[in-house]
């Protein structure tokens, strides 16, 4: 199910779980304090990663950071009462919006009908909450507003607000002795929203705030961590489909012919998969522009 693996002195991290939605989690262990980074999707994300890093019974991190505010970075929280809690006032802000839920059944159902919940995490959590429902949002002890720094022992993280179309509040952690950047979701489209996308102006902004840090290993938090080749691959790939989504004008023909004769060669399933996406946000500005 799960896998704890390490990379580097001070840097541990859970490997995800797609059917349940439960991401990657990361842990930073200094020589004084401890850090956590996301919260995960339940009591028992958070249990059991904490159980199999720390493994000294009832030890817990002394630092919990939340990277954005969806379900499955913040559901664990209550697992993590005696750990002071750390997240940008951004996020606060749309944790407190989720305070008046209810997460039966019935009420999750509601909610995607509204289309103020998608069916993909609304099969995930009642996947994930099987035999209970006893979910409880749990705000954040401290907040920050753009970026901070937080000194562990021989190990610093600087975290900072980053945004992007995934989500605006969306943070990233930058480990700095070991050259990891814990990129949260932040390089993921929009999923709350009528149809997933991505946006050219968004995309182009997150990149060149990711870019700008000097790092070795990547941390998306449902793939394997990426090198820094690896990295630039995938920001080639993002930079080259929001070229031609500009130049054509959102026609998804056109992007894919002219994105598929630049690599000169079939396209893989992600990359079609990205150029519809650009497409469904180019779209969506353009309706906005025209408003």
């Amino acid at each position: 199910m799960h896998t704890i693996k390490k990379i580097g002195q001070t840097f541990s991290y859970i490997t995800p779980v797609s059917l349940t939605d439960r991401p990657i989690l990361g842990m930073v262990v200094g020589n004084d304090k401890t850090l956590m980074i996301d919260a995960g999707n339940s009591e028992d994300h958070a249990k059991y990663f904490i159980k199999k890093t720390l493994k000294h019974e009832n030890t817990k991190p002394d630092l919990v950071l939340l990277t954005h505010w969806h379900w499955d970075h913040i559901f664990g929280l209550p697992a993590l009462l005696d750990t002071v809690s750390i997240a940008s006032a951004k996020t606060r802000k749309e944790m407190e919006e989720l305070l008046p839920f209810s997460w039966s059944d019935e009420a999750i159902d509601e909610r995607v009908r509204e289309g103020t919940e998608i069916e993909f995490c609304a099969k995930a959590i009642k996947e994930e909450y099987q035999d209970h429902r006893n979910i409880q949002v749990v705000l954040p002890d401290v907040t920050f507003d753009q970026r901070m720094e937080i000194e562990l022992g021989g190990v610093t993280c600087v975290v900072q607000h980053i945004g992007g179309d995934h989500a605006a509040d969306s943070v990233i952690v930058y480990v700095k002795e070991e050259k990891i950047l814990f990129l949260g979701d932040c390089i993921y489209p929009k999923m709350y929203a009528e149809k997933v996308h991505y946006t050219v102006k968004e995309t182009l902004r997150l990149l060149d705030e990711l870019e700008a840090f000097d790092a070795d290993t990547y941390i998306p938090l449902y793939q394997r961590p990426w090198t820094k080749e690896e990295f630039r691959q995938e920001t080639d790939k993002l930079r080259m489909i929001v070229k031609f989504t500009d130049q054509c004008g959102g026609d998804r023909l056109k992007i894919t012919k002219e994105y598929q004769n630049d690599v000169n060669r079939e396209l893989k399933e992600d990359e079609l998969e990205t150029i519809a996406y650009f497409v469904n946000g180019y779209e969506i500005i353009t309706k906005k522009s025209l408003v």
